[in-house]
């Protein structure tokens, strides 16, 4: 199968530059490549080239509800709504896609069930379902977070609803513990930031108030979950110094400790400041293999849904990926010169052998269909 695989990306070496580019930039010892052939030959790439081009989403998308998920066999990673190219109200969609791991090809799966798609929402996958939350409607003049929690069932291709979220929010932080309790840390309600931490317990399929944030409230912020940790760094916060802009970058970094007794109560401790600048929508994702949450890219200046600033200058991408060590507790600069970021991100995949990002903005405010694979040995340098 690695064979045709090869033979099948090696035909599509010549396509259009709007196909996907996955990066693979190797680094350390050669023996340590063996692992990686079955990976890069199912994504399709090989360590020869720095830059190829495999199929791409669907679509171009940012602010794309992400997750990663396994059927009976295999893995799939999903992209869910999300803003399209136009970077109007109009062009969000309610689209949803699957990239099947086995073959390195994107297909387009049930969309999400509304009126209207969303942009800022939050998923995670856990057995075979996905479970994806809240988020913005946009219309005409404005938006409004919604409470919907919908689960996608991988095995029939089909949504559910599940009890809506208490507090209504997008551009949360998502996290799960145990394979049963799933956290939104923050985000951004129709009132503004919010402190809370909400707990849904898949087993009861109940929502709990867990202990909210001592921090600013911020949203776009990001993070994950590892083991009993939580983090979440930056994000956007209200601006206390006047209306305009009406949010700020926040530059706070903050780690949960759940207790193991009652998964409801979370103990928060303030930590150093992350490398690199950026503050908003930077791609996030948690490793327990690892023992490490990842960073990549993102926006030093806070920005609405077309990529401009709230303060109304054009914001930017980070080449910065750096990871937070949870079992040592420290921040690692990964790479300074990330090969093509992207920002306006709701997460990263993590897989056995890269991260994964899936969408998102490009320099110049260019909404994406890439997804960029950085392998961790790309990374480490």
């Amino acid at each position: 199968m690695a064979a045709s695989l090869w033979r099948d990306v090696d035909s599509r070496l010549h396509s259009t530059a709007s196909r996907v580019v996955f990066w693979i930039v190797h680094f350390g010892a050669m023996r340590r490549l063996f692992p990686l052939l079955a990976f890069l030959a199912l994504a399709g790439l090989l360590s020869a080239a720095p830059e190829m081009e495999v199929e791409p989403l669907p679509e171009a998308v940012s602010n794309n509800a992400v997750a990663i998920a396994k059927p009976k066999r295999g893995m799939e990673l999903f992209s869910f709504m999300g803003m399209g190219a136009k970077k109007t109200w109009d062009a969000v969609t309610s689209a949803a896609y699957a990239i099947d791991v086995g073959s390195a090809k994107a297909y387009s799966i049930h969309s999400v069930p509304g009126t209207a798609g969303r942009i800022g929402a939050a998923a995670i996958g856990v057995g075979g379902r996905v479970f994806l939350f809240g988020g913005y409607v946009l219309y005409q003049g404005g938006g409004m977070a919604i409470p919907d929690l919908n689960i996608y069932e991988l095995s029939h291709d089909q949504w559910s609803r599940g009890p809506d979220m208490p507090v209504p929010v997008g551009d949360a932080v998502i996290g799960i513990y145990r394979d049963r309790f799933i956290y939104l840390i923050g985000g951004r309600s129709n009132k503004g930031p919010v402190s809370d931490v909400q707990m849904f317990d898949l087993e009861k399929n109940r929502w709990t108030q867990a202990t909210a944030i001592t921090g600013t409230p911020v949203f776009g912020h990001a993070g994950g979950l590892v083991g009993e940790t939580m983090l979440y760094v930056d994000g956007a916060r209200q601006n206390s110094a006047g209306n305009s802009p009406r949010f700020v970058a926040s530059d706070e970094c903050w780690m949960g400790k759940i207790d193991h007794k009652n998964p409801a109560r979370i103990a928060w401790t303030k930590i150093a400041a992350h490398p690199g600048n950026a503050r908003f929508r930077i791609a996030a994702g948690s490793s327990d293999r690892d023992g490490k949450i990842y960073f990549s890219g993102g926006s030093d200046n806070p920005h609405d849904f077309n990529g401009i600033g709230y303060d109304g200058k054009l914001a930017e991408p980070s080449s910065v990926t750096f990871a937070f060590d949870v079992h040592a507790n420290k921040w690692e600069t990964l790479n300074d010169n990330t090969p093509n970021p992207t920002m306006d991100h709701r997460g990263l995949l993590v897989t056995h052998e890269g991260l994964v990002i899936l969408g998102g903005m490009e320099k110049g405010q260019q909404v994406t269909a890439r997804v960029l694979l950085l392998s961790k040995e790309s990374i480490a340098k």
